[in-house]
């Protein structure tokens, strides 16, 4: 039975509820019912009546979408996080299936009572409405790049006052083929209103690309990562993310307006400067979300790292050792490389032809981008081509004149070859030299990725090597832009990695956002392993201390002297050192722990 003040604890930590207090919190945990589903158990199935509200106290759900053949997996939810409100709020069936993937324990709240607990605390309804919003929002938006394991909690445009800002130049220019047509019609001409259809259809073309333009833009918090997507129609393409666990703070800038439309600047701030969400809907609960699931990425560190060191300790004591299921960790390769390989017909084979992409053992190589190659061989290949064309045409030449031939036939009964066919393709030579030069100079430009470091590799052709590269556990950003309508069209760009005081630049590399989770996805496991041996040594070093004590522990109290079993029992020792008394003593030991400023 989970207690009271345990339920309190629970709801404070859930943004929903910010902005409570205690007695309300209280208020509220009587009213939740617990309830435990097994392993596999079905909490309710897809097109059922809405029958309350779910919070997940301990364990992990699945969300999924049955079909007629098999089920569509749509998310996993774990503890912290909540799910029914949709339909509550909507008053509509259940459009998911939630199934238990553990044992699970929730904390109910009836249809019933969520209604009157809205009616009671009007400023939770606001709360509920943002995450209604963006579970909208992110199944209408497909990323490519999220993780199997990732659950967007929050996704939100700039604000519509943003919108409405930046269409007020199209708005005024609307004046001057407005003027235009007007002075057509009194005048009589045809000239002015031709002009002025032109302009008008060019303003709203303008004010089309405008408004997709801002509804490209998305701001994201989800339980690993907190994005920013930035995005201009066949000019520009960025992605910005911090992992929850490089987060410092997180403030909300405001000024009255943005108070009263409720609109703000969210800024959160990283070991290498801020990301910041500018003009983002609802910036209280955005900040309040990224706040919770960086608290809960802190609160899961620490309980591994209990964990951990409980084991080493019942290791040295020879108990049983406890090792909980660990969670599926996304694929190294990116899966937007996978569609890419997949869809484009096109570009599987020029990938294949000029190798832009190779992995192999763990490493992956990167090339510039074919584009890059065609513009370095520019200059030749088109002197090349040249030549080409004047042999086509002399070829054309000699086959129309009939008093020339290919093959000039001599006096002495031999053959000569056309001497311009013959110096066409001596003149060649140098330009497919300097082809095959660039094509090197090209080649030699490569990228790695280890599960190490990452290089930066720059070699010319006969000439000097530039090797630039950096450990993965020392990256502490990255970003990805494609910029020009080449690089939209053609999904090619640059990747900078923050690395200290300075800054690595993957340039012109093949789907950019693929690159930059490869690096990122190889950085976290980096980190995790350096950061697990380091603390396995430290785990050691306690748990052999710690059993050292605990196995002569009689050396440290007075001695008692006993010499048969009634003695042993009456002198209080009997059971002293049993496996469950010692596991309570671990446990003890550990959980009382500052083991947030330890490295365990």
């Amino acid at each position: 039975m989970i207690e009271l003040k345990e339920r309190n604890v629970f709801l404070n930590r859930i943004h929903l509820f910010n902005g409570l207090k205690d007695d309300e919190l209280t208020g509220i945990s009587t009213k939740l019912e617990e309830r435990i589903y097994p392993a596999d158990s079905v909490i309710f199935d897809r097109g059922a009546k809405p029958d309350g509200f779910y919070l997940i106290y301990r364990g992990r759900v699945k969300v999924v979408r049955p079909r007629e053949r098999g089920e569509d997996f749509l998310a996993w939810l774990s503890a912290g996080d909540y799910f029914g409100e949709e339909a509550l709020f909507e008053h509509r069936n259940r459009s998911a299936t939630i199934r238990a993937a553990e044992d699970t324990t929730i904390l109910f709240l009836s249809l019933k009572e969520f209604d009157k607990l809205l009616i009671k605390y009007e400023k939770l309804k606001p709360n509920f409405l943002v995450t209604i919003k963006s579970r909208r929002l992110a199944r209408a938006t497909l990323f490519k790049w999220l993780g199997p394991n990732e659950v967007i909690f929050f996704i939100a445009r700039r604000h519509k006052i943003r919108l409405v800002q930046v269409l007020v130049a199209p708005f005024f220019s609307l004046a001057l083929p407005i003027a235009l047509i007007a002075w057509s019609l009194l005048s009589g001409a045809t000239t002015p209103v031709a002009v002025g259809v032109i302009l008008l259809i060019a303003i709203l073309l303008w004010t089309l690309w405008l408004v997709i333009d801002w509804s490209n833009d998305y701001y994201i918090v989800t339980n690993q990562r907190v994005v920013w997507v930035e995005r201009v129609i066949g000019i520009y393409d960025s992605r910005q993310e911090v992992p929850l666990s490089t987060i410092l703070s997180v403030n909300v800038e405001t000024d009255m307006i943005g108070r009263a439309l409720d609109y703000g600047n969210v800024a959160v701030r990283t070991f290498v400067g801020n990301i910041k969400f500018d003009y983002v809907d609802h910036p209280n609960q955005a900040a309040d979300m990224i706040r919770e699931h960086w608290e809960r990425t802190k609160s899961k560190g620490t309980q591994a790292q209990k964990d951990a060191m409980k084991n080493a300790i019942r290791a040295k004591l020879g108990l049983t050792v406890i090792k909980k299921p660990q969670e599926e960790l996304p694929p190294i390769v990116a899966a937007e490389d996978k569609e890419v390989q997949k869809k484009g017909l096109i570009r599987i084979v020029l990938s294949n032809l000029f190798k832009l992409r190779v992995e192999d053992g763990g490493t992956v190589t990167y090339h510039k981008h074919w584009f890059v190659l065609l513009q370095q061989m520019g200059r030749p290949l088109l002197f090349f081509l040249g030549l080409v064309a004047l042999m086509i045409i002399r070829i054309v030449s000699l086959y129309n004149n009939p008093n020339e031939s290919v093959l000039e036939k001599l006096e002495s009964g031999g053959y000569r070859p056309d001497t311009i066919l013959v110096t066409i393709p001596l003149l060649m030579l140098p330009f497919i030299g300097w082809m095959i030069w660039e094509y090197v100079d090209w080649k030699n430009d490569i990228f790695l990725v280890t599960p190490d470091e990452i290089v930066d590799l720059d070699k010319t052709p006969l000439g000097t090597e530039e090797r630039r590269s950096a450990q993965m556990e020392s990256i502490l950003s990255t970003e990805y832009k494609r910029e020009g309508l080449i690089g939209y069209l053609l999904n090619f760009g640059n990747v900078y990695i923050v690395v200290g005081g300075s800054k690595l630049e993957f340039q012109d590399v093949l789907d950019p956002a693929g690159v930059q989770a490869d690096i990122n996805r190889r950085r976290m496991v980096r980190l995790a392993k350096k950061s697990e041996d380091s603390a396995i040594v430290e785990r050691e070093r306690m748990a052999t201390w710690l059993a050292a004590y605990h196995q002569n522990l009689n050396e440290f109290d007075a001695p008692v002297i006993v010499n048969d079993e009634d003695e042993l029992n009456k002198a209080g020792m009997a059971g002293m050192v049993t496996d469950d008394k010692i596991e309570g003593q671990i446990n003890d030991f550990v959980d009382n722990s500052p083991m947030d400023d330890m490295d365990f």
